[in-house]
């Protein structure tokens, strides 16, 4: 969780706020690879792709 608090620090003092919508995609696919990894979810994530 520390990396994610000095992410969001690096986000405010520096202004690269347009680092923040690839960050959100990149956590978004990478909650879809965690659910679709093992659950009853899965056949349904795969149609996505």
């Amino acid at each position: 969780m520390e990396f994610l608090t000095d992410l969001w620090k690096f986000l405010m003092e520096r202004k690269k706020w347009w680092l923040l919508p690839m960050i959100i995609v990149l956590l978004l696919v990478g909650i879809l690879i965690v659910i679709g990894g093992g659950s009853a979810a899965a056949p349904f994530v795969y149609t996505l792709f």
